[in-house]
């Protein structure tokens, strides 16, 4: 099992949808393989650099900073993931999740930034291709 699969499946235990937002939270911290994609379009960010970016793009590279820095988590709002993700890619990751968008935007908002902070243990973002799945 890796890191990633480890900090996820404990952030998850004991929510209804773990299983459900374990695959989403996956693909947008490890999923450097599919090339990045502008916010607001469908397909993936390119992992923990592409998020963070799309984040910076948004306003909000302060929150995402915060995350990953050795201090406290600022939150994030389901309508600022909104914002950062887009609808159509919102739309694709809830209904990969089984939940309906506002949900899932809300359970998002709660399990990013602790998986984010615990994936950068460091204050810094790990290098490009290190975070497998």
């Amino acid at each position: 099992m890796s890191l990633l699969t480890d900090v996820i499946g404990g952030l998850l235990r004991g929510s209804g949808s773990g299983s459900a937002m374990q695959g989403v939270l996956q693909e947008l911290l490890a999923g450097g393989q599919r090339a990045p994609a502008q916010p607001g379009q469908g397909g993936g960010l390119g992992g923990l650099s592409g998020l963070v970016s799309a984040f910076e793009q948004a306003g909000l590279g302060n929150v995402v900073q915060s995350w990953i820095s050795s201090g406290p988590n600022q939150p994030v709002s389901p309508e600022q993931l909104q914002n950062v993700l887009g609808q159509d890619r919102v739309q694709s990751m809830a209904q990969q999740a089984g939940l309906p968008p506002h949900s899932f935007l809300s359970e998002l908002s709660q399990h990013l930034p602790k998986a984010v902070d615990q994936v950068t243990p460091q204050g810094r973002l790990p290098d490009e291709g290190t975070i497998t799945v």
